[in-house]
């Protein structure tokens, strides 16, 4: 099962009509940490007007909670949940900070600048997908190291390291439902002159052409 999240922390920005808006965001994997997370954002802006917060974890999304922080009710912490909703991410707490610029924003504004602050800080943090992976280990001869790394370059495959002994040991990457697929395809270019060590599954976030742990 893959999932979405954000990459990295992040703070944004922006004013409206004389209001400040700062939008944090941050990739957390409890409600544990979701918490200290804003607990944190409040202790560093705690002569702001408002600390909004909303926060989805779990790759099921089933832990859910957002807080209008004395906003009018629905106007806050509601629009910060919807715009992790819609961007299909979990693992996710955003805080969207606001210092009262002596304009009243109304229902509308409010929403409109909550949302926005949500969705600048995901933006700044950038999405990625997380699947499961493993790290595959080609083990072969020297005679043929040439063959299976132009093999890995045809096919994008990221080598992570090359180990060097009385044989060559290959490690790279790739999502797990492709193991078997790939040692065949690696047992046939070799002519079964290979081995293989596949180590334990994890989530790895998913690159252009590699996974990635953190």
């Amino acid at each position: 099962m893959s999932y979405f999240t954000i990459i990295k922390e992040s703070c944004v920005q922006f004013e409206e009509r004389k209001s400040i808006f700062i939008g944090h965001a941050k990739r957390v994997e409890t409600e544990d940490e979701a918490k200290k997370f804003v607990s944190e954002v409040k202790k560093e802006h705690k002569d702001a007007t408002h600390n909004v917060y909303a926060y989805i974890i779990g790759r099921d999304m089933l832990t859910q909670k957002c807080t209008d922080d004395g906003e009018p009710q629905g106007t806050a912490g509601v629009p910060v949940l919807d715009v992790i909703k819609k961007n299909g991410i979990t693992d996710t707490v955003i805080v969207v900070t606001r210092y009262f610029g002596g304009i009243l924003l109304g229902t509308g504004g409010l929403v409109r600048a909550y949302s926005k602050g949500a969705s600048e800080a995901i933006n700044d943090s950038g999405i990625v997908e997380r699947v499961k992976g493993v790290t595959i280990n080609v083990i072969t001869t020297y005679e043929l190291l040439g063959k299976v790394q132009y093999h890995f370059s045809t096919k994008n495959w990221y080598i992570e390291n090359i180990e060097y002994t009385d044989k060559v040991k290959i490690s790279f990457n790739y999502e797990s439902k492709y193991v078997e697929a790939i040692k065949s395809e690696l047992l046939e270019l070799c002519s079964g002159k290979c081995d293989f060590q596949i180590e334990e599954e994890k989530y790895y976030f998913k690159g252009k052409d590699r996974l990635i742990m953190e």
